[in-house]
């Protein structure tokens, strides 16, 4: 019956999940992924103290103190800057990953939220607004390297059934890191002047608990074979990392990648560009990653409070309200998560861009009628909650995750660098146009939203195929079977698609290549 088949298909999909699994997925997410977005948070509760801190100081070493739009220039430094650490750190992954393993650099990067938790923590005894915006700077680094690696590595660890639901954990643990500051800011808790210190150095208690736990579960064994080629490494991790499996047939499946990447080193960023085998990826990559922040959700959650306020919501409600937006987050994202596997990566993507691009169309239509209906104001406090559950569904984790499903060992890190840097460097454009926009176009900014989500929403739909429950091999050939058909005057046999291993990719061939993908361990 359906509900035996469905009951079946749940046991089968909790078996491969071991305690090994889920315990290097929530150590990495919650030292790592939720850093980035209690960080995103954590500077608006406190940001009129933050800026009399600056003032105080100034006049303390000047004897005059700083004029509006100074003070306002050095705070909008001390948000942005995070970003732009964050673009640095994304640049650095591709190297960080190959030299150091995906556990390594985790483990190795959290000496960067120590540092700049002390920063940012002693800032105020120190007299120094300086350490604050070097904290931020430094906690922007490590946001940029955790928001590639985390998915890389436990994309690589998980079985492939699980490996929708282990991907989208990471964008979990942002939710629920941006949910902890809107709590943590409120009045009552650390929202008073005295604790701005401690609520921006709280971040250095998650890392402390990753790096005490983390150290002791093995390697990606995909790495620890392909790229270290340490057979014996490979077995103890796949032991760790499985339940009842035939490991044998999955280190075959990875030995296969091996040998189609035999004449391959892990690739630059450059000669990954260059690779015309595979354009359509990157090309995937570039879209779903710059979408996902030009879709208008940081424009969203910067001006929530406002759009509130003009729904009739009393100002010392706001935050309580903030708050649950972010409950609505979290909630959404689990959805996404446990529905993943289920569904695929598609229907969550487009479905979350899609709805997104119709409630930034509702969110401009509801302003422009408000005045005239009034009932228009409850109808964008309405679109702005469905942008944010549409976002966290799925464009805000499942683009980290098709990087890496997209891309086989030696591309990988490559990809991840272009994807992370697209996206930082689209967060920072957006943060700095959109006020711009918004005085320009006024509640039409929001269209230009809406046009850019169902374009990456269309996309998906006709470029980029389904990847659940595939290997990695599996997918690179759906690419290749892509090019084959763009070169379809090559054929030998009609009836036969012939592929030929170069740089691990597909390309025409008289010779076929084969794949038993019952060989692979679910």
């Amino acid at each position: 019956t359906e509900k035996g088949k469905s009951s079946f298909s749940a046991r089968e999909y909790f078996w491969h999940l071991t305690s090994s699994l889920l315990a290097v997925a929530f150590l990495t997410s919650f030292g790592s992924s939720m850093l980035y977005g209690y960080n995103l948070a954590v500077v608006n509760s406190p940001a009129g103290y933050i800026k009399d801190f600056y003032n105080r100081t100034v006049v303390s070493r000047n004897g005059t103190g700083l004029n509006e739009e100074a003070l306002t220039l050095m705070y909008s430094l001390t948000v942005s800057v995070f970003a732009i650490g964050g673009l640095i750190g994304s640049l650095m992954v591709g190297t960080l990953v190959t030299k150091f393993g995906r556990k390594g650099t985790v483990v190795n990067s959290t000496v960067l939220v120590f540092l700049a938790g002390s920063l940012m923590g002693f800032s105020r005894i120190c007299g120094s607004p300086e350490m604050v915006i070097f904290g931020r700077f430094i906690t922007g680094i490590h946001s940029g390297i955790s928001l590639s690696v985390v998915p890389m590595y436990l994309g690589e660890i998980a079985p492939k059934n699980l490996r929708g639901f282990l991907g989208l954990m990471p964008s979990n643990f942002i939710c629920a890191g941006v949910f902890s500051a809107q709590v943590l800011g409120l009045h009552e808790l650390l929202g008073k002047e005295e604790h701005w210190p401690l609520f921006l150095s709280l971040v250095v208690v998650p890392t402390f608990i990753q790096l005490m736990l983390l150290p002791w579960f093995p390697e990606s064994p995909r790495y620890l074979l392909i790229e270290k080629h340490n057979v014996h490494a490979t077995i103890t991790a796949l032991k760790w990392y499985r339940a009842k499996c035939n490991i044998q047939a999955e280190i075959e499946e990875m030995q296969e990648e091996q040998r189609s990447l035999s004449s391959v080193e892990t690739v630059s960023v450059w000669q990954l560009l260059l690779d015309h085998t595979v354009h359509w990826q990157v090309l995937s990559v570039v879209v779903i990653n710059i979408g996902m922040q030009l879709s208008g959700i940081d424009a969203i959650w910067f001006y929530t409070n406002d759009i509130f306020e003009n729904a009739g919501i009393l100002a010392p409600e706001i935050q309580y309200t903030t708050v649950g937006t972010g409950a609505i987050e979290i909630v959404a994202g689990l959805i996404g998560c446990f529905t993943i596997e289920r569904l695929g990566r598609r229907p969550l993507i487009i479905g979350g861009f899609g709805v997104m691009g119709m409630c930034c169309a509702g969110i401009t239509l509801s302003l422009i009628l408000q005045t005239h209906v009034p009932f228009m104001k409850y109808v964008s406090v309405g679109c702005v909650v469905g942008i944010i559950a549409g976002f966290c569904i799925g464009p805000a984790g499942v683009p980290f995750l098709i990087t890496a499903e997209l891309f086989k060992q030696s591309h990988r890190p490559a990809a991840y660098t272009v994807g992370g840097s697209l996206n930082w460097m689209s967060n920072f454009t957006i943060g700095f146009i959109f006020p711009f926009l918004q005085m320009s176009a006024g509640s039409y900014c929001y269209l230009v939203f809406c046009v850019i989500c169902l374009s990456v929403a269309i996309y998906v739909y006709f470029v980029i195929p389904e990847t659940k429950n595939k290997t990695f091999v599996e997918i690179s050939q759906m690419f290749a079977t892509k090019e084959a058909v763009e070169e379809s005057q090559a054929f030998t046999h009609p009836d036969q698609l012939k592929l030929k291993k170069m740089n691990g990719y597909g390309s025409l061939e008289n010779g076929s290549l084969e794949f038993d993908s019952s060989s692979s361990c679910p």
